[in-house]
């Protein structure tokens, strides 16, 4: 039997959003400033939805203790401010589900790792802004997914409960959160998953392949 909710959480990089190509052209865009070729972007999308840290790591072969780590890592959330919104798209079928939740009046919010600073931007230029029941970004709080305090705080946001909600990601720290807060969980497969990526262990209440999939986890109104 399908479990049923009332309102939808949405991750941001991978789920909602296609964020790979302003991720990985940032990147490219700093290589070509130190006169490096451009990687091709699945030499690097193992990492592209893990933040700047692990792109730096796997764009210049660097660890967090080697001295140019860190300036190359404000140098490409520079870059990536200036074209945040340059190539990113809602994944397909994505705007057509939101749509969809408008429509039935069921709310729907998004809960990111992303820093506050770059996903504000982001989310008004795309017209999300006014449209979402609430907004929680990695700077937000003192914790962030795995903990499921920003998962929690989405939902204090929304005045509904945990159980009310499904939480949709394609990481395992967004599983991980989503149960931990108490919300049902889906995985969306067709986000940044990967082949070394062990989803059927995550214990998720659901796999998905299509954001319209997301409707079958919502009560009948």
């Amino acid at each position: 039997m399908t479990a049923l909710a009332r309102a939808v959480l949405l991750d941001l990089d991978g789920t909602l959003l296609d964020t790979a190509p302003d991720l990985v052209g940032s990147l490219n865009d700093l290589r070509a400033e130190l006169g490096l070729s451009p990687l091709r972007p699945e030499q690097l999308a193992t990492v592209v939805s893990h933040g700047s840290g692990p792109l730096v790591r796997r764009g210049f072969d660097l660890e967090p203790e080697d001295a140019l780590y860190e300036p190359l890592r404000q140098r490409l959330l520079a870059i990536y401010r200036d074209r945040v919104h340059q190539e990113t798209r809602a994944f397909t079928g994505m705007d057509t589900l939101l749509a969809a939740l408008d429509e039935r009046r069921v709310p729907w919010g998004i809960v990111t790792n992303k820093p506050g600073w770059l996903t504000r931007p982001l989310v008004e230029e795309l017209g999300y802004a006014n449209r979402s029941a609430c907004l929680v970004t990695g700077d937000d709080l003192a914790k962030r997914k795995p903990n499921p305090y920003p998962v929690l705080q989405a939902c204090r946001d929304m005045a509904l409960t945990p159980a009310d909600c499904v939480f949709v990601g394609d990481a395992q720290r967004d599983v991980e959160s989503g149960r931990r807060a108490g919300t049902l969980t889906l995985v969306a497969l067709f986000g940044y998953i990967h082949a070394e990526d062990r989803v059927a262990h995550w214990g998720a209440d659901g796999l998905i392949g299509h954001p319209l999939d997301v409707l079958n986890w919502l009560a009948a109104r």
